[in-house]
């Protein structure tokens, strides 16, 4: 990587959805030009931006931990600061003299938004900015279809970066950072108040993750071990862990999509093809979502498809409170959002499922599960939780049929077929046979004592039938097709 020419005085390095030290482009720019770095994270409070969920504030607080420790080590520290971000890079250059800003790019309407004009105000004050890309493996404004402007349809985008992408070397840590002869003054993390108090709703959370990219490359390594070589026969099924598990690292930067790429071909030749392929598929979307956001500023408000501003979506305040909390009566669906509170995390196939749901079966506006998986979810990502509520929803680039109902019970059946998943999530289900686990309300009296389960009681009964449901479904997408002629 060719190095800027920087003037003479400290750079300032920041930080945002890049919490890592390896692979940091702004970062290794900065620590190779011999000035001293002034590593800063700026927890933006601009209403324009849309406020990390709960979920994430818990994981940004120990992700800020990890980087600050890895900084130390270093001989560097980690500036926290809290505020508008040039008002803020403004007063931190003021304070030590500093006269250039680096930063790696981001790609959300609100972060390019930001980005540019902070970077015009600083260039007026007479400070050098500089920019780098590291969030993706390919620019999104530079891939052009064969018809010249952006990607519409997920297939050919991949068979695109397949055969021409070549993800970059990752960059290595730097050896050390030299701190500037002032040290500014940090706002203390613990006065954000990110991590949940009165009450500390995050013990499962704490259980499942590790946040920080030490994290990451830990988890990396056990999945490639033992998860990547079945990934693409195993990854459906929910009891099982068949997946990366990466997505939050991912999120917040502390891995790189080059970093995991990069460690993938390592591997691969001992690998099965298929298992291999279909996980840098998964990869692969994660760009496609992102290339989708920057080409379509409106993805996380806007139907995709304009046909859909038609869709006759429901009001029902007590449908959707019943799907946020797991009470929904179809188990897969209510185990799925049990997980993803507890845990802040839910299956790649139970989000399908429980997304089908809220749009077909209850008529809920996509925005309302794209609204509570960004505050549920730790992995909670603007592109890609954005592109895959439109792509359930119908509504989306190269979305799923809309008249493509996923059936809650055969779906259960199917991918989790003794049971196992419910039984976790949905433990007042526990004692139920494999034969009714999906469809309780089946059961006979008999089976539901022996369970111990009371329908209305300890375990509700559905609050739509699918049959009458899917045909409600059928029936407003003609409605919004007629509309939208």
């Amino acid at each position: 990587m060719a190095l800027p020419d920087f003037p003479l005085s400290p750079i300032i390095v920041w930080l945002r959805d890049d919490l890592r030290l390896s692979d940091n482009a702004a970062l290794s720019a900065a620590a190779s030009s011999g000035q001293s770095v002034i590593p800063v994270f700026i927890l933006e409070t601009d209403q324009t931006h849309t406020p990390l969920g709960g979920a994430q504030c818990w994981w940004l607080h120990h992700s800020l931990k990890a980087i600050a420790n890895q900084v130390e080590a270093l001989g560097g520290q980690l500036i926290l600061r809290k505020g508008n971000a040039r008002e803020q890079l403004e007063q931190l250059a003021d304070e030590t003299g500093a006269r250039s800003v680096v930063w790696n790019r981001r790609y959300s309407r609100f972060g390019i938004e930001t980005d540019t004009k902070t970077k015009a105000a600083l260039q007026d004050a007479g400070i050098t900015v500089r920019s780098f890309a590291g969030r993706l493996m390919h620019e999104p404004t530079k891939l052009k279809s064969g018809t010249g402007g952006a990607y519409k349809v997920y297939t050919p985008f991949w068979k695109m970066f397949a055969s021409t992408v070549t993800p970059r070397a990752p960059i290595l840590a730097p050896d050390a950072l030299r701190p500037p002869n002032t040290q500014p003054v940090s706002a203390k993390l613990d006065d954000w108040d990110l991590h949940p108090k009165n009450p500390d709703w995050s013990s499962g959370l704490k259980q499942d993750w590790s946040p920080g990219s030490t994290g990451a490359f830990e988890r990396l390594e056990r999945f490639l071990e033992s998860g990547l070589g079945t990934y693409d026969r195993r990854r459906d099924f929910p009891a099982i862990d068949g997946t990366s598990g990466l997505s939050a690292h991912l999120a917040f930067g502390e891995i790189s999509p080059a970093q995991i790429w990069a460690r993938v071909d390592q591997v691969a030749d001992a690998l099965p093809v298929d298992d291999v392929t279909t996980f840098r598929k998964e990869l692969v979307w994660r760009e496609f979502a992102y290339h989708l956001l920057v080409n379509f500023t409106e993805l996380k408000t806007t139907n995709y498809n304009g046909q859909f501003d038609q869709f006759p979506w429901a009001e029902n305040s007590e449908h959707l409170n019943a799907w946020q909390r797991g009470q929904t009566g179809y188990p897969i669906v209510d185990a799925g959002m049990r997980q993803l509170y507890e845990t802040g995390w839910m299956h790649n196939r139970v989000r399908m499922i429980v997304g089908s749901f809220l749009v077909k079966h209850l008529l809920l506006d996509w925005r309302h599960g794209e609204a509570w998986f960004w505050d549920t979810l730790v992995d909670a990502d603007p592109a890609s939780n954005t592109a895959s509520w439109q792509w359930v929803a119908g509504s989306g680039a190269d979305a799923a049929p809309y008249f493509r109902i996923f059936n809650p019970i055969t779906q259960g059946e199917k991918f989790d077929s003794d049971g196992a998943y419910v039984r976790k999530w949905v433990p007042e289900l526990a004692k139920m046979p494999a034969k009714f686990i999906h469809k309780p309300w089946e059961a006979p009296r008999k089976i539901l004592d022996f369970a111990g389960v009371t329908l209305g009681e300890n375990y509700p009964h559905p609050i739509v039938d699918h049959k009458q449901a899917r045909e409600r479904a059928l029936d407003a997408y003609q409605t919004m097709r007629g509309l939208a002629a």
